[in-house]
């Protein structure tokens, strides 16, 4: 394994394989970005007030992530990796924990805190946080200002206007009963330190039959903050004796978001696909309620919440088939549970990501990139002249004449996700006959 940087600082990594490849992929992602890379997952972890501050605001932080658990039942997560791709995987959790061990950030070091070695199961944190902060996580709280815009009395027929043709199922009557719970994180205390902010992105891809040369041209601009430091994106370029890849890569997880490979070019703008829904749960005795009279004891799921020179807080998150309770069931009443459908999924970006790798066409790029669990537009262009487009996530089905958008009796069964749409039904093209595709995050679902 090689690595040595260019005239502008980029990073070029050589490995005899895949396994050495990323082994010095994790490395100098430690080396550069190794506080980014730890701040995010004691964020994602929840832990922020027992390492790094113990202040309220930081503890409704931690509240929010524990409450999301992506931390949780990541063992059985990691295991679902393909076999090559857990060795990669663990490849460059090896790389990143040699250059943590050669040089921890200086900055832990003023907190008193040694990091715990780089793991699978953080690789796979980090790729749910990518995926939901800010982007999935904007359709839910638009979902929970619609329902607070219904209880301070805002007519149906401007909430009609607002938001045209996806009230369907509205009980506005059932709506005011909610008990809602307090907003959990203020967005802006927890996007000025150590996440991101994702804003509107766009890409364009022109056909070859449109260009002098018959090549075509991919351009993408994903609007991750670059005005930060760290920025957002590592530009990397890896290197084996038969292949190549060079883009942006994102500190704690392997693979090429964007970028190209000898074949394929590959680039991707956030979709604002409705994959969060909340159903009503009527609640008592630490029960819901189901059609047609069954009451149901919600599972409890305990987390003590450390926090530095303060006592531990200890909180229970009630949990059901429809997700996460925001409120307590022991007391009678109604409460939202709220779920994001690509929490329920396996490390599949993970495994797409990576075996992009060997895509050397559209058609197999796009077959790739449908997979992902999460939201993406991906415009893709190879090397033969083609272009692609194809629409990624986790997309549930519901019952017909509903959007998602307005929560629905959760005692009804009809209003269950009804399993999740086949990849091969979601947007897709190749090849149009106006020879460009250009998405800026607006609706494609047409």
């Amino acid at each position: 394994m090689n690595i040595w940087r260019n005239q502008d600082g980029v990073a070029h990594v050589a490995g005899d394989d895949l396994v050495d490849l990323f082994y010095g992929m994790g490395f100098v992602h430690a080396r550069d970005r190794g506080l980014q890379m730890i701040l995010m997952r004691i964020l994602g972890q929840g832990r922020a007030g027992e390492l790094l501050d113990s202040s309220d605001e930081i503890l409704g932080i931690d509240t929010f992530f524990r409450k999301m658990n992506w931390h949780g039942h990541m063992d059985g997560q990691a295991a679902k990796l393909t076999p090559e791709n857990r060795r990669i995987c663990q490849a460059y959790c090896d790389g990143a924990n040699a250059a943590l061990s050669e040089k921890r950030p200086w900055e832990l070091k003023l907190v008193g805190y040694a990091p715990e070695p780089w793991k699978i199961q953080d690789i796979l944190l980090l790729s749910r946080m990518m995926g939901y902060l800010t982007l999935a996580q904007s359709q839910g709280e638009m979902e929970r200002l619609f329902v607070e815009m219904v209880q301070a009395g805002v007519s149906e027929d401007k909430l009609q206007e607002l938001f045209p043709g996806i009230l369907g199922g509205m009980d506005a009557d059932l709506i005011r009963k909610v008990r809602l719970g307090e907003r959990i994180v203020n967005p802006a205390s927890l996007w000025n330190r150590a996440m991101p902010r994702m804003m509107a992105s766009n890409n364009y891809a022109v056909s070859g039959k449109k260009t002098r040369s018959g090549k075509p041209i991919l351009s993408n601009d994903p609007h991750l903050e670059v005005n930060r430091l760290p920025n957002v994106w590592c530009e990397m370029v890896l290197i084996t004796p038969d292949r190549w890849a060079m883009g942006a890569s994102i500190p704690g997880a392997p693979g090429l978001p964007v970028g190209r490979n000898p074949d394929l070019a590959w680039s991707a703008t956030y979709t604002f696909m409705d994959a969060t829904d909340s159903w009503i749960e009527q609640c008592r005795n630490g029960k819901y309620f189901r059609e047609p009279d069954q009451w149901i004891l919600f599972k409890e799921r305990r987390e003590r919440i450390l926090r530095k020179k303060k006592p531990p807080v200890d909180l229970v998150f009630y949990e059901n088939e429809h997700g996460v309770l925001d409120g307590n069931p022991h007391e009678e009443g109604y409460c939202l549970s709220t779920a994001w459908a690509p929490a329920r999924s396996g490390p599949v970006s993970i495994n797409c990501l990576l075996d992009m790798w060997h895509a050397k066409t559209v058609e197999e790029g796009l077959a790739l990139a449908g997979r992902m669990e999460t939201s993406w537009n991906f415009v893709m262009a190879d090397t033969q002249g083609n272009i692609g487009y194809q629409m990624s996530g986790l997309m549930p089905k519901r019952r017909e004449g509903i959007s998602g958008f307005v929560p629905l009796p959760g005692w009804k069964p009809e209003n269950d996700w009804q399993g999740f749409v086949d990849p091969a039904d979601l947007p897709r093209c190749v090849n149009p006959e106006t020879g460009y595709f250009v998405t800026a995050n607006q609706d494609l679902n047409e």
